[in-house]
């Protein structure tokens, strides 16, 4: 069985398995905060920060404010320290826990120093080379991996073929993913006064194999100087946690009052 063909039935058995998955009686119990990249593996870097440090360090933020307003929501993280966990294991986690939501966060770079703000994501076919640009640099991760042509079942993060082949795997989930990517770019923007690109879609793999709504966000660039001071300080990593955690409380309402 060839590569092109291990992709294809995986695709066809995840949609399957989320089809079936999602319940009518949504109660947003357990929520999965996935701090970006780790250990080995630091992401993107500006001049003094590096993306690992500044995923994880909001993403400790948005659970400890979910957990405090929310006691009775269970928040399970990827990781509370810097070490590496693998893109599957983080998927894994998810699924496993039973998740009703997977928010993985991450910061963002590009050649050009003046571009700055905030741009979520959710799973779906890229609709622009920037946004497959994006998605190619966080899945290139799985190249670290031990045995990674049978881990990701032939994906190759390089290859256009693995990206046409998502689009087989439109997630079941995927209304309710862009809900509440929507919420988190808009208190971004009118909350937290940052620029927002908005909610966009491509293909990661990590939000591929999740079970549950889930989106991917990009907190800032640390390409541009100004964003990053921003990132690297306390008070600017509070106020994005804060916007996410303020987007969550709504969507758990939303959702809820809804069943």
């Amino acid at each position: 069985m060839n590569n092109r063909t291990k992709v294809f039935l995986l695709a066809i058995t995840l949609l399957n398995s989320s089809a079936t998955t999602e319940r009518a009686d949504v109660v947003l119990g357990t929520v999965v905060i996935d701090a970006g990249h780790g250990g080995k593996d630091p992401g993107t870097r500006g001049v003094f920060m590096r993306e690992k440090d500044v995923a994880l360090k909001i993403a400790l933020k948005v659970g400890g404010l979910i957990e405090k307003n929310l006691p009775g929501v269970k928040v399970i993280y990827t990781r509370k320290d810097d070490r590496y966990i693998a893109l599957d294991q983080r998927a894994a986690i998810a699924n496993k826990n039973k998740a009703d939501l997977f928010i993985c966060i991450h910061a963002n770079a590009v050649s050009k120093e003046e571009i700055n703000g905030t741009e979520t994501y959710v799973m779906g076919l890229h609709k622009s080379e920037g946004n497959l640009d994006v998605a190619k640099r966080e899945n290139a991760v799985i190249l670290l991996d031990d045995n990674y042509q049978e881990r990701y079942e032939g994906f190759d993060p390089n290859s256009p073929e693995s990206y046409i082949l998502f689009s087989i795997a439109q997630s079941a989930f995927q209304e309710s993913s862009l809900k509440f990517a929507d919420k988190v770019e808009s208190e971004f923007k009118a909350r937290v006064g940052r620029r927002s690109h908005g909610v966009k879609q491509a293909g990661f793999w990590v939000l591929w194999r999740t079970a549950m709504p889930s989106v991917l966000i990009e907190v800032g660039f640390l390409t541009n100087q100004k964003e990053e001071k921003f990132l690297s300080d306390e008070s600017g990593q509070n106020q994005i946690a804060s916007g996410i955690y303020r987007a969550f409380k709504e969507y758990k309402t939303q959702v809820e009052s809804i069943n």
